[in-house]
């Protein structure tokens, strides 16, 4: 497991009390991250101790202090693997030669948070760290920024749109819609409702149309 590719959108190795170095460090670390995702499955991240990471993970106390100083950065860690794990994937995803289209390209990318939202354990309670970010308010960039950027920028890697700040503006707020929605989906049915998951890949693909499409000039 690396953490270091996220360290742009999180200073998570300063909220570790020792960075892990060899196999047994990594392991413990993994273990601790996983106790922490499966209590945000079951409970909340609002009620997770670091008690819990200890016992879910099988650990003392005295191990989870060793990495961690306090429960928020056990959960700035989880939220920063999910969001490297996530980006991870799209950015693959995206790339692929089998998407001959933005609109191909996007939809599998959005399978992609959706299978994290049913699959990955602690993303649909924590997601990639939005809910809990607490970071000083003179920083502008938020996590979802950051995933809209990332995605955006595959987009125009793979099929060579032209960058700026209005279609950077106008696809992070179709990403705010789209996020909006897939958190309601989620919200009471661990599957999703697909009416919300279905309405939000509409509404997005209807902002991002006019910026993407070609415009046909009239016979």
């Amino acid at each position: 497991m690396s953490l270091h590719d996220v360290e742009q959108t999180r200073d998570t190795q300063g909220a570790l009390r020792n960075e892990p170095v060899q196999a047994r460090s990594t392991a413990r670390l993994t273990a601790l991250l996983d106790a922490a995702a499966a209590v945000v499955d079951e409970i909340g991240f609002e009620r997770l101790t670091t008690a819990m990471v200890a016992e879910g993970a099988g650990a003392s106390i005295g191990t989870v202090y060793r990495y961690f100083p306090d429960r928020i950065a056990v959960l700035q860690a989880l939220a920063a693997r999910n969001l490297h794990r996530v980006l991870e994937r799209v950015t693959t995803e995206m790339m692929d030669e089998k998407h001959g289209d933005w609109q191909s390209a996007l939809s599998a990318a959005f399978e992609i948070f959706v299978e994290a939202y049913r699959t990955e354990a602690g993303f649909r309670g924590l997601r990639v760290g939005d809910v809990l970010d607490l970071r000083p308010a003179h920083q502008e960039r938020t996590f979802n920024s950051i995933v809209s950027d990332r995605l955006l920028d595959g987009l125009i890697s793979r099929f060579g749109f032209a960058d700026g700040p209005d279609i950077r503006f106008t696809f992070e707020t179709a990403m705010e819609v789209s996020d909006s929605l897939a958190t309601r989906a989620f919200a009471r049915d661990p599957h999703g409702d697909d009416a919300f998951l279905v309405a939000g890949r509409e509404v997005v693909f209807s902002m991002l149309a006019k910026e993407f499409d070609p415009i046909v000039p009239a016979p």
